[in-house]
């Protein structure tokens, strides 16, 4: 397996496949892999001849653009995840720097994700799908992907570079895997690595309060809400009920739907969703 820190090194290798026309599968990651990234790459593998694992913690897709503690503290390890990627039977890993994916500092032409952007997880950090979809793009350009592939726990995230795609006219398919649990239920998450083991224990309330809306156990994402929100260790930021496609909010009887949750949970902000 190789790993590029550089644009350069990147584009020798895409164009290498060209000349041999080979399907190349795209991973973005911001590296500290699990089991969920995992089942991306396998993925991926089994539907291209090449796969290329990207590893870059963006900072235009945190508060500040990375001056802040959750950027600081994001957990790195590229050796830890090219090992990981490897044993997936990966062909490349593209671990750049800062420096080397903004040259110029912060670039002053951005991908805006409008709307979508701005509600749910955008309300709660602007900008954040803006920094997501302007460095998505530019993987989009280095790479030029058969088949790109992301994690429906993002939910929002895989809706908003659908549009993307669609409304640029990116010649990539996008594939979204279904999330990856651990045997409890947690959502499997590079974040759930902060948490100490009664965090941990705490941070299961999401995903068992999601489970009690899809079976009718509340009248109301609203009451949902509440009720996770009472959970010991939880403090919510968002529980909601949308459309998969549009984002917007719907009641929790209509189909199809998607119930998305945001809460803190520690020194840690969890996300996880679920279709209804």
């Amino acid at each position: 397996m190789q790993v590029f820190t550089t644009k350069k090194e990147l584009v020798e290798f895409r164009a290498q496949q060209d000349g041999q026309r080979r399907s190349v599968g795209l991973v973005p990651t911001m590296g500290a892999l699990h089991a969920g990234h995992g089942s991306l790459i396998k993925a991926a593998r089994e539907a291209n001849d090449v796969v290329l694992v990207s590893v870059f913690v963006n900072p235009l897709q945190f508060s500040d653009l990375g001056e802040c503690d959750d950027f600081r503290n994001y957990p790195r390890n590229v050796e830890a995840d090219a090992a990981f990627v490897e044993s997936l039977g990966a062909d490349a890993v593209f671990a750049p720097s800062v420096e080397e994916m903004y040259p110029s500092g912060t670039p002053l032409a951005w991908v805006r994700t409008g709307a979508m952007g701005e509600v749910l997880e955008g309300a709660s950090r602007p900008g954040h799908f803006d920094g997501v979809a302007t460095v998505v793009s530019k993987l989009f350009n280095l790479v030029r992907p058969t088949r790109a592939y992301f994690g429906q726990k993002d939910a929002q995230q895989v809706a908003v570079l659908r549009r993307m795609v669609a409304d640029l006219d990116f010649p990539v398919e996008l594939v979204a895997a279904p999330i990856v649990r651990a045997a409890d239920g947690l959502a499997e998450s590079s974040r759930n690595q902060r948490l100490n083991n009664a965090e941990r224990t705490q941070a299961l309330a999401l995903s068992r309060t999601l489970f009690d809306l899809r079976d009718g156990k509340f009248n109301s994402a609203e009451e949902a809400s509440k009720a996770l929100d009472a959970s010991d260790g939880v403090r919510v930021d968002y529980l909601t009920v949308v459309d998969p496609q549009t984002l917007k909010p719907v009641d929790v009887s209509a189909r199809p739907a998607l119930a998305l949750v945001a809460a803190h949970v520690g020194p840690v902000r969890l996300i996880d969703n679920l279709e209804l």
